[in-house]
C-alpha cells in the first residue's frame, strides 16, 4: 500500500506547474474584479450614452472662478484659479438645450462648467486655455453641427463632446483576465491529466508483471515432476551411484581380511 501511495504523489516539476496554474487563475479572478470595478463599470455607463447631433446655442463665461490643484514636484502642491466656460447646445435626441462637457471625467470634476483646463501654477495660463476654447466654439463651431453623446436617464441636462472610454477599454478589461484564467486552468488540467495517465500506465505495468509472475509460478510444479521422472535415469547412468558399495544395507558389517584367511 505504501508503494501505491507514493506512485500517486506529484513530482516537484508537476507541483510547480500546478502552483503556477493556480497563481494565474487567482490573478485572472482578481484582475477581473479590479478592472471591472475601476474601468468596466464606467465604460458601460459611457457606452449607454447615445450619439446625437448638437448645435451651439450660446457660449458664456460667468465671472465665477474655480480652484484646481497643481503639482510642481513630489512634495509640492498648490491651488490655482481658472474661469468657468459654459457652452449650451441643442441636441437632436431630446430637442432641448443642455450644457456641453468635454468628457465624463470633466463632468464629474466640475458639472457647472463645460471645460476644465489642465491645472497650471500660473492663473493666466489657465485663463488663456479657457479663452482659446471659448473662441473656438464661438467662431468655428457655432454654425456647424457636430456629434455629441446624450444619456436621457443619467444626465438629461448634460451632453458629452467625447467619450472617455470606448469598446477597446471594454475588450481589454475582459480579454486579459480571461486569458490568464483560461491559461491557468489549462496548465492545471494538463498536469493532472498527464499525472493520471502516468499512474494508469504504472498500474498496467504492475498488472502485467504480476501476470507474468503467476505464469512462472504455475510452471514450477510441472518442472519439478519432470525432474523427479528423470532422477532414476540419472542415477542409473552415474557409475558411483550404481556401485554395490552404495547399495549395501545400513546394518551390514564389513569382513576383515584376517577372517577371510582362516
Amino acid at each position: 500500500m505504501a508503494k501505491i501511495r507514493l506512485s500517486y504523489e506529484y513530482s516537484e516539476a508537476e507541483d510547480k506547474s500546478i502552483r503556477l496554474g493556480l497563481f494565474l487563475i487567482a490573478c485572472g479572478i482578481l484582475s477581473l474584479f479590479i478592472l471591472g470595478f475601476c474601468w468596466l463599470s464606467p465604460t458601460l455607463q459611457s457606452l449607454q450614452s447615445k450619439p446625437a447631433n448638437c448645435t451651439v446655442v450660446s457660449v458664456l463665461r460667468p465671472e465665477e472662478m474655480f480652484e484646481c490643484v497643481f503639482t510642481c514636484g513630489t512634495d509640492c502642491k498648490g491651488t490655482s484659479l481658472y474661469p468657468c466656460l459654459q457652452i449650451f447646445v441643442n441636441n437632436s435626441e431630446s430637442n432641448s438645450v443642455a450644457l456641453l462637457h468635454f468628457d465624463e471625467q470633466q463632468l464629474v470634476l466640475n458639472p457647472k462648467c463645460s471645460y476644465v483646463p489642465p491645472c497650471d501654477r500660473d492663473n493666466q495660463k489657465n485663463r488663456d486655455s479657457v479663452l482659446w476654447w471659448e473662441d473656438y466654439f464661438s467662431s468655428e463651431v457655432s454654425s456647424q453641427s457636430f456629434t455629441c453623446f446624450f444619456n436621457q436617464q443619467r444626465r438629461p441636462d448634460d451632453v458629452l463632446w467625447r467619450r472617455s472610454h470606448d469598446t477597446s477599454v471594454l475588450l481589454h478589461c475582459i480579454l486579459w483576465p480571461m486569458v490568464s484564467l483560461l491559461l491557468g486552468t489549462l496548465i492545471v488540467l494538463l498536469t493532472v491529466c498527464a499525472r493520471s495517465l502516468a499512474v494508469r500506465a504504472e498500474a498496467l505495468q504492475k498488472r502485467k508483471c504480476s501476470y507474468e509472475v503467476c505464469q512462472d509460478l504455475s510452471l514450477l510444479p510441472s518442472e519439478r515432476r519432470g525432474n523427479k521422472a528423470r532422477d532414476p535415469l540419472a542415477s542409473s547412468s552415474d557409475p558411483e551411484l550404481s556401485s554395490p558399495s552404495r547399495t549395501l544395507p545400513l546394518f551390514a558389517v564389513p569382513v576383515r581380511r584376517r577372517d577371510r584367511e582362516h
